[in-house]
């Protein structure tokens, strides 16, 4: 990996491209998760030369580097302006942080209730089931106990009564999210909030992945429920820019109603020699580079900018959601109210993870979602600008991969395996099994092609059909789950010698 004399500038370059094209697409509008593409021409280099020129500004010191603070707070009073908040609304002193992505501001939330209730010696959180796993990420770090609410598995949401039923004299904080990443749906906001503010708890909205789109779609004539700072009781609202705001990743912004929220959010710490620390957010250093990318986008972008990708949006989702309808076997889980398309296999349908295999063989990329509480196995699509010139592709393609995943069947795990699925435990999983189970699930061992830039391995290979894996994860309960795909992660990532 480190060459003794180094290696020339554009041999280097050479060497990511070439490891970059083992990686989904990540513009062209057939990829339906994990990224983000408005198609705007240019909008990629301005951003990479606004990363650059701030790349070296370190955010730890804002009076060392005030471009960056200037920057951020900008950022800050574009979110609260869009989520309802600033001068002349009901919101009218919200504040704010830039943090790395919406795991984080979400972590943040959950700390920063936690320690506005320091006579709380156990606190607890109140999530409804299909609230981001990032809650459980921070309960499981802050050690905060999670009281979850499930879902409707007719309208996919929580049930407000239920949601404030759930509330203790130890709740520190409500959540509720606009929308759920899974299915697409907004959770009934006020009513959650006002049973929160009810019994003197904070209420978040996890607004990191629709929090931009929301309020366009709404300007543009879509029915949108009330989940901002206009709603009495919202607390603090996520947004993540690196979303639907299309800027790089990894930028998120975590606001709160008001200075006095926020205050048990910042860490500060002079017990020691060196300079006092004073941190927002969990990271002390970070990189300029993310923050000036934003800035750069949501200035290029604008307001009507924002507004006509929120249009193509909302026409690629009605003609994505329409293609569903189209196909006989599949069924829509939910009427999409934001930017996700989710479905599933009616009765008698086709093997959902064997045409997601046939969706990828025909070059589109989508997201395989297990069945979980009485929910069944869905396919979820991300829909950002991008995919709207692609529409008309995708129903045909979706039409044929249904009649080819017909025809191939659905995957019938082998006895030995489907045996493990059932009676397995997580503590009884061996280095050795989990070898054996990689092995038979076609996750070899050996390097892969080109893995490394010296030909080492930088990881086994993974299958090019994924249905086998997924049919064994979806047979298998969460614990087992959490811990198999533990175990294939830490298989993969390995030491490239």
């Amino acid at each position: 990996m480190i060459d003794k004399n180094g290696v020339a500038a554009e041999a280097v370059l050479a060497e990511i491209r070439a490891l970059r094209a083992a990686d989904r697409p990540t513009h062209g509008g057939r990829l339906f998760a994990y990224v983000y593409d408005p198609a705007v021409p240019g909008l990629d280099e301005l951003a990479s030369a606004a990363h650059r020129e701030s790349a070296h500004v370190n955010g730890l010191d804002p009076t060392a580097f005030p471009s960056l603070l200037a920057m951020e707070n900008a950022l800050v009073g574009a979110a609260a302006t869009v989520l309802g908040g600033g001068p002349g609304t009901g919101a009218p002193d919200v504040v704010g942080s830039v943090t790395s992505g919406g795991t984080e501001s979400l972590i943040l939330a959950v700390k920063t209730a936690r320690d506005a209730r320091p006579e709380v010696t156990e606190p607890r959180i109140v999530v409804p089931s299909s609230a981001h796993a990032a809650f459980a990420k921070a309960a499981h770090y802050l050690r905060v106990e999670m009281d979850v609410v499930p879902v409707s598995t007719d309208t996919l949401r929580p049930d407000p009564a239920a949601m404030a039923a759930a509330i203790r004299p130890e709740t520190v904080l409500v959540a509720c999210s606009a929308p759920s990443y899974a299915h697409g749906v907004v959770d009934p906001v006020a009513e959650i909030a006002a049973a929160a503010a009810a019994a003197g708890v904070r209420c978040h909205v996890d607004a990191c992945f629709g929090g931009w789109t929301l309020p366009y779609l709404r300007r543009l004539g879509q029915p949108v429920p009330a989940f901002d700072f206009a709603v009495p009781g919202v607390t603090s609202i996520s947004v993540d820019l690196h979303k639907y705001a299309y800027a790089p990743k990894g930028v998120s912004v975590l606001l709160h109603r008001t200075a006095a929220l926020r205050a048990p959010q910042y860490f500060a710490y002079a017990d020691w020699p060196g300079y006092t620390m004073i941190n927002p957010t969990i990271a002390s250093t970070r990189s300029g580079g993310p923050i000036a990318a934003a800035y750069a986008t949501l200035r290029h972008l604008g307001d009507e900018g924002y507004l006509r990708l929120t249009s193509l949006t909302r026409d690629a989702v009605a003609g994505l959601a329409d293609a569903v309808r189209g196909v006989d076997g599949l069924r829509l889980m939910a009427e999409p109210e934001s930017t996700v398309v989710c479905f599933t296999a009616t009765e008698g349908g086709p093997d959902l993870f064997v045409l997601v295999d046939e969706l990828t063989a025909r070059g589109w990329h989508t997201q395989p979602q297990l069945s979980y509480a009485g929910l069944p196995a869905s396919v979820h699509l991300t829909v950002t600008a991008a995919v709207a010139p692609r529409v008309a592709e995708f129903g045909p393609d979706l039409a044929d991969a249904v009649v080819a995943a017909r025809a191939a069947g659905p995957v019938r795990l082998p006895p030995e395996l489907a045996a493990l699925a059932g009676a397995l435990t997580p503590d009884a999983l061996t280095p050795e099994l989990v070898a054996g189970l990689a092995a038979g699930l076609g996750m070899g061992a050996e390097p892969a092609a080109g893995a490394g830039p010296d030909g080492g391995s930088a990881g086994g290979p993974l299958p090019e059909r994924m249905a086998l894996v997924n049919t064994l994860l979806d047979a298998a309960p969460p614990a087992l789950r959490e811990r198999l795909l533990v175990e294939f992660v830490g298989l993969l990532q390995r030491p490239a010698w």
